[in-house]
C-alpha cells in the first residue's frame, strides 16, 4: 500500500517473495499461511545453527542439544519465530556466520563465505549489523594469530563489498539522495536513525519500550532474563564469551532511548540458549570436584527446571491451541461480505491486502490509517483525494495495532482522532486488548441496523 522507500534492505523481501511464490503453488488461496509455511524452514535451521555453534564453542553435544532445545521450545521463540518477520528470516544468515568462523579448520576461504552470510543477514534486516563486535571476537578465536589479518581483510571486505550493493541499487535507481517526486535511501537512513517515534527506554517504567520487554519476559522470564544474567558471570569462561559478549552488546543497544522493534529479541534468542545451557554445564563440571557439590548442583538444576516447566507446558499449550486471530478473521469476513464496495474503510495494514483483493480500491477505498496523518505528507495523493479528512471515510475498522499508535503518539493522527470521535459502534469482534471494533462514521441511529449484518 505504498512505494518500496528504503525501509528495509530489500534481501529479507526477495527471500519472502520467493518463498511464498513457492508455496503458493501448493496454497494459492491462502497467502498467509504460505507465509506461515515460509519461515518453518527458517526456524528450524536457526535451530540447529544454535546447537552446531554451541559445538563450535568446545560445548559437550547435550548441551548442544539443550540449547537446540530451548530455542524450540521456550514460549517466547514460539511466538516470535512462527511469525513473518523479517529477523526470523535473517537470523540463520547470522548464525551461519558465527559458525563459520569458529570452524576448527581456521579456512580463510570459510572466513569469506562468512562475510557473504553475514551480508544476507544485514540485507534481511539491518539491525543484525550490531552483532558485528561479536562476530569479530568469534573470528579472533577462531582464526590463527599467522592469519588473523587476512581473515580479518576477508571477513570485512567480502561483507562489505555485498552490503554495499544496497546503496548502488538506490544510485542506478537515481534514488540515493532527497530530490522531487521521489524516495531516497538518505531519507529512509533520517528516518532510521533519528525521524521515526521513539519508545523510549526500558528502563523507565512507563515507556512503551519498558512495555515491550514486560510481555516478552511474560512470555517466559527463563530464557530471556536467565541468558542475560548468566551473561555477565560467563564472560570468564573462553567457551561462553562469545555468545555472552554478543547477547549482552544487544541487550545494552536495545536499552538505549530510541525504538525498540517489536521482533528485536529474534536475534537475542539463540544466544541466550547457548549461554543458559552452556552456564549449566560449567556448574556441573566444576560440581563434580565433590560429591557433595555434584548433589546441590544437580538439585539446584532440576529446582529450576521444575519452576520454570509449568510455564514452559503452558506456553506451549496455548502457542499450539489459541487461535489469537479468530476475531480478526471475523472482522474481514464481517466487511468484505457487508460493506459496500465503494465506501472507505480505514485500517491498518494487517487488513489493507484483504480488502483490497476483496474489491476495495486500493488506496482510497481500503485506506492504511497512517496515510490519514495528512501532515505528516506520508502520501500526498492521500490529501488531494481526501480532501476533507475524516469526512471522507466511511467506516473505521479500529484494531489493537491503531489503538496502540494512537497511544503511543497523542499528537499525531489526529484525523484517525477525529474518524473515531466522530464514528459509533456498530458490531464488535473479540474482547479486551484483542477487541477489533467496525465502526461507522456519523451515521444516523435508524440506519445503523441496516449498515451491517454481521
Amino acid at each position: 500500500h505504498y512505494t518500496y522507500w528504503y525501509d528495509h534492505p530489500p534481501f529479507g523481501w526477495i527471500q519472502l517473495a520467493a518463498g511464498q511464490w513457492l508455496f503458493s503453488l501448493v496454497l494459492p488461496a491462502d497467502p498467509m499461511a504460505a507465509g506461515r509455511l515460509l519461515v518453518v524452514p527458517y526456524a528450524v535451521t536457526s535451530a540447529l545453527l544454535t546447537g552446531l555453534l554451541a559445538l563450535r564453542l568446545g560445548l559437550t553435544a547435550i548441551t548442544a542439544a539443550a540449547a537446540t532445545a530451548l530455542t524450540t521450545l521456550s514460549p517466547l521463540a514460539l511466538f516470535f519465530t512462527r511469525g513473518v518477520y523479517l529477523d526470523v528470516i535473517g537470523l540463520p544468515w547470522l548464525l551461519l556466520a558465527f559458525v563459520l568462523l569458529l570452524s576448527r579448520r581456521g579456512d580463510l576461504a570459510l572466513h569469506a563465505t562468512a562475510g557473504l552470510a553475514f551480508a544476507g543477514a544485514i540485507l534481511s534486516k539491518e539491525t543484525f549489523v550490531l552483532a558485528l563486535p561479536g562476530l569479530l571476537l568469534a573470528l579472533r578465536r577462531g582464526s590463527s594469530p599467522n592469519t588473523r589479518a587476512f581473515s580479518l581483510a576477508a571477513f570485512l571486505s567480502t561483507a562489505g563489498l555485498v552490503v554495499l550493493a544496497y546503496p548502488l541499487l538506490a544510485v542506478l535507481k537515481g534514488e540515493l539522495v532527497p530530490g522531487e517526486d521521489r524516495v531516497s535511501l538518505w531519507d529512509a537512513a533520517v528516518f532510521q536513525l533519528v525521524g521515526r517515534t521513539g519508545t523510549g527506554t526500558a528502563l523507565d517504567p512507563a515507556s512503551p519500550a519498558a512495555g515491550l520487554v514486560r510481555d516478552w519476559l511474560a512470555l517466559d522470564p527463563w530464557l530471556l532474563g536467565g541468558g542475560v544474567l548468566l551473561a555477565v558471570p560467563t564472560l570468564a569462561s573462553a567457551r561462553l564469551r562469545v555468545p555472552a559478549a554478543t547477547l549482552l552488546l544487544l541487550v545494552l543497544v536495545g536499552l538505549r532511548p530510541g525504538y525498540l522493534p517489536v521482533p528485536y529479541v529474534v536475534v537475542l534468542l539463540p544466544f541466550a540458549a547457548i549461554v543458559v545451557a552452556g552456564a549449566t554445564q560449567l556448574v556441573l563440571e566444576t560440581a563434580r570436584r565433590t560429591p557433595l557439590t555434584q548433589v546441590v548442583s544437580v538439585l539446584a538444576v532440576a529446582g529450576l527446571v521444575a519452576v520454570a516447566a509449568p510455564g514452559w507446558v503452558g506456553g506451549v499449550r496455548t502457542a499450539t491451541t489459541a487461535d489469537s486471530t479468530a476475531a480478526h478473521d471475523t472482522a474481514v469476513r464481517t466487511v468484505v461480505d457487508s460493506v459496500p464496495r465503494q465506501d472507505r474503510v480505514l485500517v491498518d495494514n494487517t487488513y489493507y491486502v484483504d480488502l483490497v483483493e476483496a474489491g476495495f480500491e486500493p488506496r482510497y477505498g481500503a485506506v492504511w490509517f497512517y496515510k490519514m496523518d495528512l501532515g505528516a505528507g506520508l502520501d500526498p495523493s492521500v490529501v488531494r483525494r481526501l480532501p476533507d479528512g475524516w469526512r471522507d471515510l466511511d467506516w473505521v475498522l479500529l484494531t489493537p495495532v491503531m489503538r496502540d499508535a494512537l497511544e503511543a503518539d497523542p499528537d499525531a493522527l489526529s484525523e484517525v482522532r477525529l474518524a473515531v470521535a466522530n464514528s459509533v459502534p456498530v458490531v464488535t469482534f473479540g474482547t479486551g486488548d484483542d477487541e477489533v471494533e467496525l465502526r461507522r462514521v456519523q451515521p444516523s441511529q435508524a440506519d445503523q441496523a441496516d449498515q451491517v449484518d454481521p
